[in-house]
């Protein structure tokens, strides 16, 4: 099973603030746009990454409502960054814009890294692999 040969991988999920969530990705950790499509079966998504890397994020909204609750506070999206001036840039960003940080469930991520809550409650762990 070590020989699986994935493609690509999407992380979905739904929310009923999407442009809120786009932007939070884009605007604030800098990510890009890479995809999207309006009224599929009554859903609007966005697919959120790197361009040209083979894994991305992917938010979706159904006409109808699509809340989608954060199950818990360590139920976390763990970004690795290099540059802890780009880290920095991004908090500063996320703060104008309103999003601030948050202390983790698991101490692990505070000596680590920057927690930060997305629209929706999910969790953005920025991680400066040279130690923040």
């Amino acid at each position: 099973m070590n020989n699986i040969p994935f493609v690509q991988v999407r992380i979905a999920r739904p929310t009923d603030q999407l442009e809120k969530v786009v932007s939070f990705y884009t605007e604030g950790l800098g990510l890009d746009k890479i995809g999207g499509f309006q009224d599929h079966d009554g859903y609007d998504g966005v697919m959120i990454g790197i361009p040209d890397a083979t894994y991305h994020l992917e938010f979706t909204s159904h006409q109808k409502g699509s809340s989608c609750p954060a199950p818990t506070k360590d139920n976390l999206l763990v970004l690795y960054i290099p540059n802890e001036a780009v880290v920095r840039e991004m908090v500063d960003r996320l703060a104008n814009m309103g999003y601030f940080p948050v202390p983790p469930e698991n101490p692990y991520w505070e000596s680590k890294g920057i927690t930060i809550e997305d629209p929706d409650g999910w969790r953005v762990v920025l991680m400066n692999t040279n130690g923040i």
